[in-house]
């Protein structure tokens, strides 16, 4: 117990320090706490001039943080969002997340087959680097203020789009490798869209109720029950096989329709913010550099390939919500980091663990989430830069 407690002390404190560093040279703090992560963790390099550091190994009680900095990531979004914008915006989220899949997991298609893998392989490596990770976007929109922005629409209904979408993916991908057939496949979906369409309603008709269950004069109480009712909603859906983030998300937009969301945005915000930070840590943590070099070729296309995949959906989806040009490629860029997702894949084709999906398949998707949730960050930090160069080139100098 005391090597436990001494570990996620340490973790902490890395992730502090590696705050107070980022925010000392203007950038921003996602890919500080994931590099502290790769510093401290327990591959290789394990010495830095001769001095050990791997201080952290990986375990249930980092990943159960990790997995609540999800959660809770998704939960602070939905309460941005309610139920009649979802059903008034369905057809532009429509529009945005199948421009978003045909460029992006086109993109990854074709890259697989341009390396001579199989189908199967094929189907795995379109799937890491086609859907954005929830958590680190919706970081990046929190810490940088464009949540509150116009562009944060087109990004949020993507996010969403790719995050229903995981629950079909899986089923089909699952069903392909574990010869489970598409009946399984089809009631694995099933199941799915029952408990998606149940939270929905939930969401739709509960106001009053968590209006009620919610009241309470103490901050503990209410810390409490926002905690742990979200927890269990997404710990459900975990066990069903459906998205514990889109989970989350569908309850916060539960709340939003309730007068509570300013107490839960000044209350329950620092322990959001708490699991965000162990989340971006855990990436570092589950990363191996020395595995990188073997996958140098395929990891450098697929990250200057994907990234122009996402500038390029994200601003024609800016374009479909009718925002200029401006506020359209900053849509691009919101929705470069990879993440959580790619991660999840990692673990079912290292479950196969036969050809490249035991070997070059986790390597490629650890080194490939590390730099694209970097270069996301960072993209997304220097925003008014690069949307300025873009525009100046372009002959475009109008501001909004």
């Amino acid at each position: 117990m005391a090597e436990l407690l001494l570990e996620v002390g340490i973790a902490v404190l890395g992730v502090a320090l590696a705050g107070m560093l980022a925010g000392r040279i203007g950038l921003s703090v996602i890919p500080a706490y994931i590099l502290v992560g790769v510093l401290l963790g327990p591959n290789e390099p394990t010495a830095l001039l001769g001095v050990p550091v791997a201080l952290v190994n990986e375990g249930e009680v980092i990943d159960v943080l990790a997995e609540l900095g999800v959660v809770f990531l998704l939960f602070f979004l939905g309460l941005e969002f309610s139920v009649d914008q979802l059903l008034r915006d369905r057809r532009k989220i429509s529009a945005v997340g199948a421009l978003d899949f045909v460029v992006n997991f086109g993109i990854g298609a074709v890259i697989g087959l341009a390396f001579g893998w199989t189908f199967v392989e094929t189907l795995f490596l379109a799937g890491i680097v086609y859907i954005s990770s929830s958590a680190v976007v919706t970081k990046s929109l929190i810490e940088t203020g464009w949540i509150a922005n116009a562009e944060s629409s087109p990004i949020l209904g993507t996010l969403v789009f790719e995050d229903i979408l995981i629950a079909v993916y899986l089923a089909l991908l699952a069903a392909i490798t574990g010869g489970g057939g598409l009946r399984s496949a089809a009631t694995s979906v099933g199941v799915a869209f029952l408990f998606l369409g149940g939270l929905s309603v939930a969401a739709w008709y509960g106001a009053g109720w968590f209006e009620r269950f919610f009241a309470t004069g103490s901050d503990e109480q209410f810390v409490l029950r926002v905690v742990g009712l979200t927890t269990v909603v997404a710990g459900a859906a975990l066990a069903l096989g459906v998205s514990e983030a889109v989970a989350a998300f569908f309850l916060g937009t539960g709340l939003s329709q309730t007068t509570h969301v300013e107490r839960i945005e000044h209350i329950v915000a620092p322990a959001r913010d708490l699991f965000a930070a162990v989340f971006f840590f855990a990436i570092g943590l589950s990363t191996d550099v020395t595995l990188l070099a073997g996958v140098a070729g395929l990891l450098a296309v697929a990250v200057v390939a994907t990234t122009a995949g996402k500038l390029l959906s994200g601003t024609l989806s800016g374009r479909v919500y009718g925002l200029d040009q401006r506020r359209s490629l900053r849509v691009g860029l919101g929705l470069v980091p990879r993440g959580e997702f790619s991660l999840v894949l990692v673990a079912l084709a290292a479950s196969i663990g036969t050809g490249r999906l035991g070997s070059v398949i986790p390597a490629f998707a650890v080194g490939y989430v590390l730099v694209m949730s970097v270069v996301g960050s960072v993209l997304v930090d220097r925003a008014d830069g690069i949307t300025d160069a873009v525009l100046s080139v372009m002959g475009t100098d109008s501001r909004s």
